[in-house]
């Protein structure tokens, strides 16, 4: 990977700024807080966006809402631009993200960002959910972290190499198994307690079997027992049902002699009735004969009847003539007040439109009142003829009422005559009903007879129903119980079956389960005495021959930068060991560009190890140090012309405020701070 460009917009103290990086060494120069440091920060964010931990307000600017960062880098060819930009809200959080490749843009999640571009540089995938640790040790690692990594307690600093080296996998291993054997161990106890009674239930299931056996057996005798009580009370059962069928027999009888004494009852009854009924015909026939009927009395009853209705309606006539004529007189004397109610308010005539004469008014009216004094005086003589005619109808409607009644009554007489015949037929009817009836009156108590006879021999059945009842309860009692023991033992042994065959799937479980407890047994052997040894060998190998080629390539760089006078080497937990004269100076006591030279010397041999090791990373041919020679003297800054022609890399990016290191590069790009905005010169 070649760095080509990268346009940094409101981070830290830069308001907007675009660096080109050209190919080979190149210096930031400026005073110490001109924002150098900032633009390494600006690259690694572009590239991997915010890390774990690193919160966005250590790289947005203050006071603004927005910002970001775009690199164009060259890699494998291939031309690409990134671009990640930060935005204020209740926190700074990732906003945009953004890939173009060859001119091909795609707009991405943060994770698919980073994941992309892990892959384009070639990193290991399990780097991607990881600080960027295999970047800062291989490209760019502040000076002070490298300090740091030095100062570090050795198993801290053991599992950060492991993890740089990318051989944590081994310690990860060996914690994996030993969590795997504590899993193995417990789920052990486990199986260990479920089978601990495996022999138990073997020794179980051979009692139990055994009993089903006894139970079996004593099975067939007491359904052998239950056969012989069930046919004994079959037995019963039918000597009952042949009593009983006596017994019906008995109670038919029984009811034959209430239905032949109830029959003689309703014909005593009917008797009695006929025998009313007779007597009643004769008293009917002896009256009938004291009666006289004269056929013609009706006939001249008849026409008296007819004449008086003729006279009535001459009568009507006449009544319906005064009606009228009372009517006629009463609406002329209408007719005459009306006159004179006109008449005496007129004061002009109608006809011939002259005054009408009081006098001739007087005579209109004179005449009027005398006509209605004739007319109400013939009103009141019709009344009284009306009256007349009125009691005269009245006496006709008597007459003509009762000659009807005397008619009715004569056709009644003729009527209850004609019926003599009928009766006297009647009357002989019911004498010879009657002799009918009391013979079979005779028959049906002779027929009682004969049933009481037979009720007196079946009478006995009575009581052996009784005793065949009791002798069929007993018998049932049996049975019930037989039969009680029966299911009793069937369920006895259908429970003990149950028990038998969840026992064997028990057992055959539990064996199942011993066959893995013993397989997990071979298991945390085989890891503990074998699998185990083998890693950690393994391992051994790795760092020892890791570490062989580190202390080489540290006192390499070590002796380019201090006097021949120190012996330097590593450690196998991977800490600097110094030595001056056979003496070993702890790190505290060496000067400020010894500890220094220390920390790059030890960076750039890390550098190299893992570029090493891990050979086909594509950011092997960029190398970003960053005040590489805090502390140092005049005669070490010399001394970095060699190491820097030493480092053979495509593209070397230094970060100093020496002035001293500008004529060791091939480009210088200078910085300046104004007013608290960071700006190229």
């Amino acid at each position: 990977m070649l760095l080509k460009k990268i346009i940094i917009e409101n981070i830290r103290s830069y308001e907007n700024e675009e660096i080109d990086f050209l190919e080979g060494s190149t210096l930031l120069s400026g005073d110490i807080g001109s924002g150098k440091t900032s633009i390494l920060l600006g690259i690694e964010f572009a590239l991997f966006g915010l890390q774990p931990g690193q919160r966005g307000s250590s790289l947005l600017r203050n006071g603004k809402d927005n910002g970001g960062a775009t690199i164009e880098f060259e890699v494998d060819g291939k031309e690409v631009i990134v671009k990640r930009t930060l935005k204020r809200g209740k926190t700074i959080s990732q906003d945009f993200c953004s890939i173009q490749i060859n001119g091909e843009t795609k707009e991405l999640s943060v994770t698919e960002l980073k994941n992309k571009v892990l892959e384009l540089l070639n990193y290991p995938k399990e780097f991607s959910k990881k600080q960027n640790i295999l970047y800062k040790f291989t490209v760019y690692t502040p000076q002070e972290e490298m300090k740091q990594i030095i100062l570090q307690d050795a198993e801290t600093r053991l599992n950060t190499l492991r993890h740089v080296f990318g051989i944590d996998k081994y310690k990860k291993i060996l914690e994996n198994i030993s969590v795997i054997n504590t899993k193995i161990r417990e789920e052990k106890r486990i199986k260990e307690a479920m089978t601990s009674n495996l022999e138990e239930d073997k020794a179980d299931i051979i009692l139990k079997e055994t009993d089903l056996e006894a139970k079996h057996s004593n099975l067939s005798s007491i359904e052998k027992e239950l056969f012989l009580k069930t046919e004994e009370r079959k037995k019963f059962q039918e000597e009952k049902q042949e009593i009983f069928t006596k017994i019906q027999e008995k109670s038919k009888f029984q009811q034959e002699v209430e239905k032949s004494k109830i029959m003689i009852s309703n014909k005593k009854e009917t008797i009695l009735s006929n025998s009313k009924t007779m007597s009643q015909i004769k008293i009917q026939l002896e009256e009938f004969q004291k009666l006289i009927f004269d056929e013609s009395k009706i006939f001249q009853l008849e026409q008296e009847v007819e004449t008086k209705t003729k006279e009535k309606q001459d009568i009507n006539e006449k009544n319906l003539q005064i009606t009228s004529e009372i009517s006629s007189l009463n609406l002329k004397n209408q007719e005459n007040d009306n006159l004179k109610s006109k008449i005496s308010h007129l004061d002009i005539c109608p006809t011939c439109l002259q005054d009408v004469d009081s006098v001739y008014k007087s005579n209109v009216v004179n005449k009027s009142d005398l006509e209605i004094s004739r007319n109400v005086q013939r009103i009141k003589e019709l009344t009284l003829q009306k009256q007349e005619v009125f009691q005269e109808m009245s006496n006709v409607d008597q007459e003509i009422s009762s000659k009807q009644k005397q008619i009715q009554e004569l056709k009644i007489i003729k009527v209850r005559l004609q019926g003599i015949q009928e009766k006297q037929i009647r009357l002989e009817e019911l004498e010879k009903s009657n002799i009918s009836l009391e013979k079979d009156m005779d028959l049906l108590n002779q027929h009682i007879e004969t049933l009481k006879q037979s009720l007196f021999e079946l009478n006995k059945f009575d009581n052996l129903f009784e005793t065949k009842q009791k002798e069929l309860d007993n018998a049932l009692v049996q049975e019930r119980q037989a039969e009680i023991k029966v299911a009793e033992l069937k369920k006895e042994i259908e429970f003990l079956d149950i028990q038998i065959q969840e026992l064997k799937q028990k057992i055959t479980k539990t064996q199942e389960i011993r066959e893995q407890l013993n397989y997990l047994t071979e298991l945390e052997n085989w890891l503990s005495k074998k699998f185990i040894p083998v890693i950690s060998f393994v391992e051994k190998n790795v760092m020892t021959k890791l570490k062989s080629e580190f202390s080489q390539l540290f006192a390499k760089w070590f002796y380019m930068l201090v006097s021949d006078s120190f012996n330097v080497r590593l450690s196998d937990d991977f800490t600097p060991i110094i030595e001056q004269q056979d003496y070993e100076i702890d790190y505290a006591y060496l000067s400020g560009g010894e500890r220094t030279a220390i920390a790059l010397a030890y960076r750039l041999s890390l550098n190299q190890v893992i570029n090493s090791l891990l050979s086909k990373i594509k950011t092997r041919d960029v190398v970003i140090l960053d005040e590489p020679t805090d502390g140092f003297s005049d005669q070490q800054l010399d001394k970095m012309r060699s190491v820097l022609e030493e480092l053979n890399v495509k593209q070397l990016i230094i970060v100093s405020h020496e002035q001293k290191i500008e004529g060791f590069v091939e480009n210088v790009v200078r910085f300046k701070k104004e007013n608290g905005i960071s700006k190229k010169e």
